[in-house]
């Protein structure tokens, strides 16, 4: 084994905090310092108005729906891609990481193109069936699935393969079924990994900007997110409640993540 020097392994941690203090923990701190400047008077007002409550709602009702698409499709893939062997297999597995390289904003401008009903391929048939996708919370939430589509997957295809399929193969010739098997053996070895991409799809939609902005209109007092009251507000001059906002979405992402690293079994290894 290769012993790393002393002076090197302090530099590098060093390097490392100094670099998580000064993109993390610095510009966070000046979030929450702004926010209790006046103590919780910033909190207060933005908890009164009733746009902001209603962006912080809508917030969350696309976050949770898109995170249990996001649960139930990156189950399937990740089942998908460790355990069958088919054509296409590694196309699919590169396609499922686009989401990661292309930007929101393209994404956002793509489902415009797509669903707008003015034009749009799919857009004037549902607007003629009375279902609005554009500039509504369908729009909202397929942008916010795109986005955070590889997290789940992720964080479950690795836990698979570590795994292996010797315990489920040995309950299939027990007479388990298909589903008795994926309840009692799979679900339970791939939990933690589905847990922790659950939290990282949370977070990424609590914090979704680009592509929202874009499907959404960005209509006060109906199709406004949390994330764009921030940036309105702060363009207004109404800095407490953009600080009070901001500081609400941080806290709910870092509560999640906090809350599991805390209830995950120090023995766990998947």
């Amino acid at each position: 084994m290769v012993r790393t020097p002393a002076l090197l392994r302090w530099t590098l941690r060093l390097v490392v905090i100094a670099y998580l203090l000064l993109l993390v923990a610095w510009p966070v701190s000046l979030v929450v310092r702004n926010t209790f400047a006046d103590g919780f008077d910033a909190l207060s007002t933005a908890f009164a108005d009733a746009h902001v409550v209603h962006a912080l709602e809508l917030t969350a009702v696309v976050a949770l729906v898109s995170v249990l698409i996001n649960v139930v499709f990156g189950v399937t893939v990740s089942l998908l891609l460790v355990r069958h062997e088919f054509p296409g297999r590694r196309l699919l597995s590169v396609l499922i990481d686009l989401p990661m390289s292309v930007s929101p904003v393209v994404v956002g401008l793509a489902l415009l193109l797509v669903y707008n009903p003015r034009g749009g391929w799919f857009g004037e048939g549902l607007a003629s069936s009375g279902v609005q996708v554009i500039f509504s919370t369908p729009g909202m939430i397929m942008a916010t699935v795109f986005v955070a589509l590889p997290l789940v997957i992720r964080e479950v295809v690795p836990t698979l393969q570590e795994v292996g399929d010797e315990q489920e193969w040995a309950a299939r010739s027990l007479g388990a079924s298909g589903f008795q098997t994926f309840t009692r053996i799979t679900l339970p070895s791939i939990k933690w990994a589905v847990i922790y991409g659950v939290v990282l799809s949370l977070a990424r939609s609590l914090g979704e900007y680009g592509a929202v902005k874009v499907v959404s209109g960005n209509i006060v007092g109906r199709t406004q997110t949390a994330t764009l009251v921030v940036e309105e507000r702060y363009q207004n001059f109404d800095q407490a409640t953009a600080y009070a906002t901001a500081f609400l979405l941080a806290s709910a992402a870092v509560a999640c993540i906090v809350v599991v690293a805390f209830l995950r079994p120090k023995h766990s290894v998947s």
